[in-house]
């Protein structure tokens, strides 16, 4: 699919979580590969799996929200979510070790940015939700998967954080900052799936 204006509207519709834990593996080792920002386009990844976090609200978190001077890494970051105007804590202990490698590399190729994902280009911004968009359509390209966008991450950590709580959808749903339990099963393609699982359970006589 060309990376036209069009085209990223139209890949973004038809994005899925990532189910299966084997093809969730082959896609963040192939966003780490690349030679020069390989652990940034890891990193975002990893941030928008685990906050469940908008595209738009991990590419704008500065490194003040998740950092403290020392680079020692905050408990919670506190932000407002831009699309919903709702107020969002985020629980950062899983991305501990994640962050932590991200100081690291931050350092070590010197990125001095007000921005936690700064274009290379530019470190005055961060990163477009387009340039991520271009990133994710490469890698399915390279794996030969054809539903990843930039709301991929966001998916894949609802679904598994669903899957994993014994089908908490409310847990989700808060997760999400979502208000109608239907929206958020709808979101992860579910909506049937949950209809087919009570229809094959119920006698019709």
């Amino acid at each position: 699919m060309k990376n036209t204006t069009t085209g990223y509207k139209a890949h973004i519709e038809i994005v899925k979580p990532i189910k299966d834990s084997r093809v969730l593996q082959q896609v963040q080792e192939t966003l780490l590969m690349s030679p020069k920002v390989g652990r940034r386009n890891y990193t975002i990844f990893q941030v928008g799996k685990v906050t469940l976090l908008r595209v738009s609200d991990v590419l704008n978190l500065k490194l003040t929200d998740v950092f403290e001077i020392d680079g020692s890494i905050k408990h919670n970051a506190y932000i407002v979510d831009r699309k919903t105007g709702k107020r969002n804590t985020l629980y950062l202990r899983p991305l501990e070790e994640i962050l932590h490698e991200y100081w690291q590399w931050l350092e070590e190729k010197k990125i001095y940015s007000r921005w936690l994902f700064p274009s290379i280009r530019d470190v005055s911004n961060p990163i477009t939700e387009k340039a991520f968009y271009k990133v994710m359509a490469k890698a399915g390209d390279m794996l030969n998967i054809n539903y990843l966008g930039t709301h991929t991450m966001r998916k894949t950590g609802a679904f598994r954080v669903y899957e994993q709580s014994e089908h908490n959808i409310g847990l989700v749903m808060s997760l999400l900052n979502h208000s109608r339990e239907a929206t958020t099963l709808a979101y992860l393609g579910l909506d049937q799936d949950m209809r087919e699982r009570i229809l094959d359970h119920v006698d019709f006589g």
